[in-house]
């Protein structure tokens, strides 16, 4: 960081795990706002860019597509009187996320299952799992 608050992409790179040429598509594509310059003409970013880099960071892990999350971003661009349509949006990504998480959570049983079969079958005894 330099004594202006702010971090190159490269530093944001690092600090959040995406890489430059993401950044740079997550400006272009409007999910970020347009990233403030130095005298250099090179983006500077500050503490609120990360902090939206992280949310919408977790919204992409969650498997949100990327045209809901434009629509996020736009809303959010919009101000509080978006906070409505903010909030649906996001309730159906959770809906989703949930419906994922029970669906890993059966794979994840049947292939423990089948484990311990193949571990009967070998005569090794099953480890503890640990949830």
């Amino acid at each position: 960081m330099n004594d202006t608050g702010t971090r190159s992409i490269a530093e944001t790179a690092e600090l959040t795990g995406l890489t430059a040429h993401t950044l740079r598509y997550y400006e272009r594509i409007g999910l970020l706002d347009p990233v403030d310059r130095g005298q250099d003409g090179r983006r500077r970013f500050r503490d609120a860019d990360l902090a939206w880099l992280g949310f919408l960071t977790r919204l992409r892990v969650t498997g949100m597509p990327i045209r809901d999350m434009k629509e996020f971003a736009e809303l959010r661009r919009a101000g509080d009187v978006t906070a409505s349509a903010r909030l649906e949006l996001l309730s159906r990504h959770r809906d989703t996320v949930r419906r994922r998480i029970t669906e890993l959570t059966d794979c994840l049983d049947a292939l423990d299952t089948k484990m311990d079969h193949y571990r009967t079958l070998a005569c090794e005894p099953r480890p503890e799992v640990h949830r």
